[in-house]
């Protein structure tokens, strides 16, 4: 300890003083602790022998008696001691706690208890026991049996077992929490000293004026600390307190009786994890982290004041620990309420991840011996027997749970439940929350006759939330429609989650890494030739995207990048023995076949170069590759099942993807990403995240991009860097705009919607029904033309995507909406689709590559803004229809692609090419003056704009490319030309009237 005394006879603003001010605290009337003496402390048993003697004493009078413990010289009370000792050393103090032990001497056998947990009301006995618990604070304590004067600044216990240390620092003295963490990975022997051996304490704290860092198992340099901070202003750090210190929470707070009681009862656990080869057993200590004892603690209480009937959106960053968090949730839920009256019936864990319900399972068997409280349901028949069998906790997927509800939700309405969904998204809105609704929802009065109207009314109300369920919905990344859906509405009118842990906090605490740090994109340039005498036309923009598609498919080009993703991993992750010489990288690559030839590519150039190291290679179903059909398992040489762990040992050090492992996958030796696959939005965060797992010795992480634009990417995490919010909602008028296209187009009737929807909740035979629908399939067909087909249909698609949302967030009924939904829900699959031309085929085989090269770019750190994500809701009230194919005969394209850049003497032609091709038009596209002209302006207008986007794009290449800013504003032909060329490339009216979210009717991302 350090300190430098009072200054002037002012203020003493030593460490000293922090350490005097903390235990005031906490020895105060509201603290709740006593201050033990450093005196009483047993240094080779880590035992604070005068408060476990008086707890004993003051509870089990005839334990104390027996164990001799008034004796300091008793072999009984040593024998006792050491036992005490012994048992958490193989069990940990936690175990200790929660159980107890056995005790034999030659008075008898006896069963001891060594702390009072909570008491369930009317509990006398346990009431007084609690009561008993010492909760004692120690200064300066003296731990050490060999170097006699080191002394920890503070050390906390619960009946004189060690619950957690201190080592304080102050910035006054030109110290901070930073220093704290090096004197425990310096000088407090883990190794030697007993209260240092893992398990012994819950965790070890670093402390200053400012911060807080924690460690829960201490191993010399390789002691791992992070960070135990509120946030502040949406990244790491803490608020200031006007009361005094900002890390007062943590001992006035967090540490409280009360408080430690809670973690000790459902958080802190030693877990016992065997390796599945060597068979080895390997303990690790948890402590909750400061956002999942915060938002687990704010959700019971909300519940248990509230009931059943909420909702409740989470938006906690990758990485930070959500299977935990779900965990300790839904083991408390279940405990919510009274014996007699629960506040839930069951906890419903929807999850598509396959370790979570081990992880669960795992985690309520460290705080109950009751085995049948958890239980995995994949078919109607394991739901009905957890049930029945009083099963508590019950997990199933996101496909599984609606068809599991709707095949026996009526014998389960009396019910309460409480939903946890695992990363939310639009798909678990709609009909999937429907389905669970209607299946959990309360019975309804039976009435002697129901009529149709009661049924559409009953289904209305199934399609809301129902009083009897509660949703916890867990998303590190909600869309429009997750906020719409779970998000609650705040004083500013906007929608909410109910608890954030942001993106930015978790990179600035190091619980995850920053994937954007380092990132280096690898620019193609490439020239195509025409290889046929005649000109065939080609749709123009479709052809120009299946050239890119063959260029960056082309053998040549796969093994050109192959080479630099191999070279780029042996130089800079394997040589510099990243994440201590064990990091891994990933391929992630645009289908199938690429990633099939990624993995054969990479794996003959390391044969080539005489490297040791190979790649595994990952994708879904059996393909033809090479004259044959091949899986994974066949390539890899071992079972699909084991790609995660065998992808983890020598020689494997490259996984190449196809659509697996993107999302839900945590390796934290994953180091390196190789993207050659269009990413944006939502799959770019969970995509690129793989990375951001934490490890002690892992300090960055590296992404070559073959294929997306630095720009782009930025966009897309800046949505769910810090907290995501809704800014407006859907109208619901436009409901009543797509009915009247839909209407109008006389596929159908008024009559013939009231007549489907009585046939079908009467269940009619289902032979019925399809001839109704037929006759109306008739009618479509006959339509004027195959624009109105089309418009039809999309419009019938985008009415069905809105009312399915719309339905569970409105206040009020409109039996007609769900009317023409039911009826258009089995009309749209059996309308067909009008037969479009693909007028870009046989592009292809009109070129041949002539020339192909990839040039790696300087690595860039891209920054996020310090504002918090506003997403709008867009009424998608763009009615389907078919834009006209721009015809180009095929040297015209080609000529465009490769020639037109080239009358001016450009110092670097290709870097030229690629700014004008691919650059500036994708600035100009992302434009919002110029979106906006093209979505509410007409075509002259929007060239108005598109000029004034290219200018504003040509200037953002000032410095980088002079050469090209002065042609474009000293060289009138070519500006004239450069803003044409870019207008005909950009503007597409109707794409930016339905650039909407794929729930409320866009595409859908694949």
């Amino acid at each position: 300890m350090s300190g430098k005394g009072t200054l002037y006879g002012g203020t003493d603003m030593s460490e000293a003083a922090l350490e005097r001010d903390i235990v005031a605290d906490m020895t105060s009337t509201a603290g709740g602790w006593i201050e033990g003496s450093p005196k009483a402390y047993d240094r080779g048993r880590a035992i604070d022998t005068e408060q476990l003697q008086a707890f004993l004493q003051k509870t089990q009078p005839q334990v104390a008696a027996a164990f001799e413990l008034d004796n300091p010289r008793s072999e009984t009370r040593a024998l006792f001691l050491n036992r005490v000792q012994g048992h958490i050393t193989k069990h940990g103090v936690v175990d200790l706690l929660r159980k107890g032990m056995s005790h034999s001497t030659s008075a008898g056998s006896f069963e001891v208890v060594l702390y009072g947990a909570t008491p369930s009301p009317g509990n006398a006995v346990a009431e007084q026991r609690h009561r008993a618990n010492r909760w004692s604070v120690t200064r300066q304590l003296r731990y050490s049996r060999d170097e006699t004067q080191r002394a920890l600044d503070l050390a906390i216990f619960v009946n004189g077992l060690p619950l957690a240390t201190f080592e304080l620092k102050n910035h006054q003295t030109k110290q901070t929490v930073e220093d704290a963490v090096e004197q425990y990975r310096n000088t407090r022997d883990h190794r030697n000293e007993p209260l240092f051996h893992d398990g012994r304490c819950l965790a070890h704290f670093a402390v200053d004026e400012h911060s807080v860092r924690f460690c829960t198992r201490l191993a010399g340099k390789k002691s791992w600390f992070l960070p135990f901070d509120k946030g502040w202003n949406g990244g790491a750090g803490n608020p200031p307190n006007p009361e005094g210190y900002k890390t007062a929470y943590l001992w006035q707070d967090i540490l409280s009786p009360a408080s430690l009681a809670d973690i000790i009862e459902h958080y802190a656990a030693r877990l016992v994890e065997k390796d599945p080869k060597t068979k080895r057993e390997k303990r690790r200590q948890i402590f909750p982290r400061y956002h999942q004892l915060d938002v687990v603690r704010r959700l019971l209480a909300d519940s248990e004041e509230n009931g059943a009937g909420q909702r409740y959106l989470i938006q906690h960053s990758a990485g930070s620990g959500k299977s935990n968090s779900i965990a300790w949730l839904a083991h408390q839920l279940v405990g919510l309420g009274t014996d007699d009256s629960p506040a839930f019936d069951a906890v419903i864990v929807v999850t598509d991840r396959i370790n979570l319900d081990r992880q669960i399972e795992r985690t309520v068997k460290a705080f109950t011996q009751v085995r049948s409280l958890v239980k995995h349901a994949d078919k109607s028949k394991d739901l009905r027997e957890a049930l029945a069998n009083g099963t508590k906790i019950i997990i199933s997927t996101v496909q599984k749970f609606p068809v599991i509800l709707q095949d026996i939700g009526d014998t389960h309405r009396d019910r309460k439940f409480a939903i946890i969904i695992d990363e939310a998204h639009s798909g678990q809105g709609g009909k999937t929350t429907h389905a669970m609704s209607g299946a959990l929802g309360a019975a309804a009065e039976e009435a002697e006759e129901e009529t149709t109207e009661d049924k559409i009314n009953k289904i209305i109300d199934s399609q809301k939330l129902l009083p009897n369920a509660s949703y916890y919905a867990f998303t590190a990344t909600p869309k429009p429609r997750t906020l719409g859906y779970f998000g609650r509405e705040g004083t500013d009118g906007l929608k909410h989650p109910f608890h954030v842990y942001t993106m930015q906090q978790a990179i600035e605490e190091g619980f995850i890494l920053d994937v954007l740090k380092n990132y280096t994109t690898v620019e193609s340039y490439y020239k195509l030739v025409k290889s046929v005498e005649d000109d065939p036309e080609f749709d123009a923009k479709k052809a120009a995207k299946k050239l890119r598609r063959y260029v960056e498919g082309h053998s040549h080009a796969i093994e050109t990048k192959a080479s630099i993703m191999v070279d780029h991993l042996l130089d800079n992750v394997i040589r510099p023995r990243k994440i201590g010489g064990k990091a891994r990288a990933m391929v992630v690559a645009d289908g199938v076949p690429r990633a099939l030839a990624y993995y054969s590519a990479i794996n003959a150039y390391l044969k080539k170069l005489g490297s040791p190291y190979r790649a595994i290679v990952a994708f879904s179903g059996e393909h033809e590759y090479g004259g044959q059909n091949v899986t994974e398992a066949s390539l890899n040489g071992f079972p699909s099942n084991a790609i995660e762990t065998t992808f983890r040992e020598d020689p494997y050090r490259i996984l190449v993807c196809a659509d697996k492992f993107q999302t839900g996958y945590d390796e934290p030796l994953l180091h390196t990403m190789y993207v050659d696959k269009p990413l944006s939005g939502v799959r770019a965060v969970q995509t690129l995240s793989r990375l951001n797992r934490a490890h002690p010795e892992k300090h960055d992480v590296a992404v070559l991009d073959f294929y997306n634009k630095a720009d782009g990417i930025q966009q897309s995490f800046a949505k769910w860097y810090r907290t995501t919010t809704l800014a407006d909602a859907v109208d619901p008028n436009t409901l009543h705009d797509l009915r009247a296209v839909l209407d109008g187009a006389g596929v159908y009737d008024r009559e013939d919607i009231g007549q489907f929807v009585e046939m079908f909740l009467a269940k009619e035979p289902r032979s019925r029904l399809e001839a109704f629908l037929d006759q109306l399939v008739v009618s479509y067909q006959e339509l004027d033309s195959e624009e109105q087909q089309v418009e039809f249909k999309g419009t019938a698609k985008t009415f069905v995507r809105t009312y399915d949302y719309l339905a569970g967030i409105l206040p009020y009924r409109n039996p007609e909406w769900l009317k023409l939904s039911i009826l258009l829900t089995f009309l749209i699959p059996k309308l067909p689709a009008p037969i479009e031309e693909d007028l870009s085929r046989g592009i292809l085989e009109t070129v041949d590559l002539d020339s192909y090269r990839a040039e790696q770019q300087a690595a860039i750190s891209i920054t996020l803004g310090e504002e918090d994500a506003e997403l709008t809701t867009i009424a998608p009230t763009a009615i389907g229809h078919r834009g006209e194919p721009e015809l180009k005969p095929a040297s015209i394209i080609l000529e465009e692609f490769n020639q037109l850049f080239g009358n001016i003497p450009w110092t670097d032609k290709d870097r030229i090419r690629h700014l004008i091709a691919v650059e500036i038009p994708a600035k100009v596209r992302e434009d919002k003056d110029y979106v906006n002209a093209q979505r509410y302006n007409d075509e002259q207008n929007a060239r108005v704009e598109s000029d004034a986007a290219v200018q504003r794009a040509i200037a953002t290449f000032l410095k980088s490319d002079t050469e090209l800013y002065r042609q474009f504003a000293g060289n009138p032909a070519f500006k004239r030309w450069l803003t044409e060329t870019v207008f005909r490339e950009t503007y597409d009216p109707t794409a930016a009237e339905s650039s909407v979210p794929s729930e409320y009717g866009g595409d859908s991302e694949s």
